[in-house]
């Protein structure tokens, strides 16, 4: 029994299928055509038409937005569904009007 538990335990289980995945990998390799350098045909295909490249650089700024939204609406998901029943939901209730007050905060900002 205990052979069979060293087969399954995490880092062992990683590094077989680590070799799986690459013996996959290789013979996939074999099996793929030789690639034939022709004019065009590693370029980028649009309804044809050749677009030239165009260096484009990404901010962050989008994904802060989406971070702090997820994070807000998280959270408050986690003390609303954890809020004990009595007169102490009167707080949770002004909790959500606090929240819906920060996430249009957020939305409507310039």
């Amino acid at each position: 029994m205990k052979g069979i538990a060293i087969l399954v335990s995490p880092p062992l289980a990683f590094v077989l299928f680590l070799l799986v995945a690459g013996l996959l990998y290789l013979l996939g390799k074999r099996m793929a055509p030789r690639l034939n350098k022709a004019g065009g045909k590693l370029t980028t295909y649009a309804c044809g038409e050749d677009i030239p490249g165009v260096k484009v650089q990404f901010g962050y700024r989008l994904f802060f937005f989406v971070a702090l939204f997820f994070t807000i609406m998280h959270v408050a998901t986690l003390v609303i569904a954890t809020v004990p029943s009595g007169k102490i939901v009167w707080f949770a209730i002004l909790y959500l009007a606090v929240i819906f007050l920060s996430v249009m905060a957020l939305v409507t900002r310039n």
